[in-house]
């Protein structure tokens, strides 16, 4: 039977930052303009990305001011004389350090301030509409992208009279500081989260696990599309990236981390890990930005792996698998803390099996499931991410096989991507999706 043939069609999709290293909304939007659809981004303005960009690719990228006072129910002159009286900073997409837990008289300081933080939040979720509907043209279908984008997404859809779908990217209620509000708060924001659950037409999630939990709490059982990157190409050995620019050379055994430097990612014990006996040659490389970095840059600094860990800004994501192929292991030791983390299938776990290269990862379940037990064989090794010895036998089980077997473990990790963790093995159920929300085929 031939493919149904494709109706081209109007999508509008929502992120709650700049987009700018969201790779999974990019890759969306590539792939659905590549099918001759008509396909606008619509993101956060920061001070460090334009405010439109047309690509070369014709994917329309319109980022729109999101001001706290700009949400609030006022009329546009009585909130222009606010923010100028008060002066308020336009907020950023970079994420605030979760603080530490509150003593005393330190309790009321500390629920105000959070308080004043989140309804600062669904102002700016309320400004981004505000300033999204001021420019959008109008869609066949819009996907909102997390628990921030799927408002601001369901809102432009009502105008349109269209449709939305929601891509429930984590276990928003169970991730970093949600997790940690008062009872009374999270039945707030999941009684949010239901309706938008109800108003969505369909609803995506990142991995069978999540899928789960989505269909306990809200009575739909999300389709699942993974965070996996396109094939790659098969042209030869790595470029050497990584060691070039922080000056190693090919014996020097080489962990990477790429990704947001935060809390909960494991990050600290990975150092702690560096300085065993095992990992006395080794070198880690942090490649990313976030709010521990200051923090790492100290450890770093530390006489048992001095000189042995390096950083380096991030790359684009059209980039990131090259630049992890030159690594030897890519490590993600996330924390237990949240259930979130617990279920969670990183960006980075895909994009280290595309490139080739071994895993070491937390021991969760879908994490478990993906690099031990494949059929092809293991694709790196788990460990207990507090257990500092631990973490640091799997990252030496790997860094220690001869040249043979570290060959045919790279060959498997990218035999796995190829055969089961594409993006082309994603797309068609994600089209089919946008099929059925629409009646005409993508």
């Amino acid at each position: 039977m031939s493919e149904e043939a494709i109706v081209p069609q109007r999508l509008v999709i929502v992120v709650p930052t700049d987009a700018v290293h969201d790779s999974r909304t990019l890759r969306i939007a590539m792939s659905l303009r590549g099918r001759g659809h008509r396909v606008t981004i619509v993101a956060r303005q920061t001070s460090s990305a334009a405010a439109l960009e047309t690509g070369p690719t014709g994917i329309e990228l319109i980022r729109v001011a999101c001001d706290p006072i700009d949400g609030l129910p006022l009329p546009a002159g009585l909130r222009h004389a606010l923010r100028r009286a008060v002066g308020v900073r336009r907020p950023t997409s970079r994420a605030e350090p979760a603080s530490e837990a509150p003593h005393g008289r330190g309790r009321m300081i500390e629920a105000i301030r959070q308080a004043t933080r989140f309804l600062a939040i669904g102002l700016t979720v309320r400004s981004q509409e505000r300033s999204a509907a001021l420019v959008d043209l109008g869609g066949d279908l819009y996907h909102g992208m997390a628990f921030q984008g799927i408002p601001v997404a369901l809102g432009l859809a009502r105008r349109a009279r269209s449709r939305g779908i929601y891509d429930i990217r984590d276990i928003y209620l169970d991730s970093r500081n949600l997790a940690r509000l008062p009872g009374p708060a999270r039945r707030v924001l999941q009684g949010l989260e239901a309706r938008w659950v109800r108003d969505a037409t369909a609803t995506i999630t990142v991995n069978e696990s999540c899928a789960e939990v989505i269909e306990h709490r809200y009575g739909i059982r999300p389709v699942v599309v993974m965070n996996c990157p396109p094939r790659a190409d098969d042209d030869g050995p790595p470029r050497q990236l990584v060691r070039d620019a922080v000056g190693l050379t090919a014996a020097d055994p080489v962990v990477l981390y790429h990704g947001g430097l935060l809390a909960g990612r494991g990050l600290a014990r990975t150092i702690e890990a560096l300085a065993d006996r095992r990992l006395a040659r080794a070198h880690l490389v942090f490649m990313g930005w976030g709010e521990e970095e200051a923090h790492l840059r100290q450890l770093a600094r530390g006489p048992e792996v001095n000189g042995r860990i390096h950083f380096l800004p991030p790359v684009g994501p059209a980039e990131v698998v090259e630049w992890v192929a030159s690594a030897d292991v890519s490590v993600m030791i996330n924390e237990p803390v949240t259930l979130n983390e617990r279920l969670s299938t990183p960006n980075k776990l895909f994009e280290s099996l595309a490139a080739g290269t071994p895993v070491v990862s937390s021991d969760f379940p879908e994490r478990r499931r993906i690099v031990m037990e494949d059929p092809l064989g293991p694709l790196g090794a788990v460990c207990d991410p507090t257990d500092t010895s631990g973490v640091a036998a799997a990252l030496g089980s790997i860094l220690m096989l001869d040249d043979d077997a570290r060959a045919d473990l790279r060959g498997r990790c990218a035999a796995a991507a190829r055969e089961r963790y594409t993006w082309e093995a994603q797309l068609p159920v994600l089209l089919a999706t946008y099929r059925r929300v629409t009646g005409r085929a993508w």
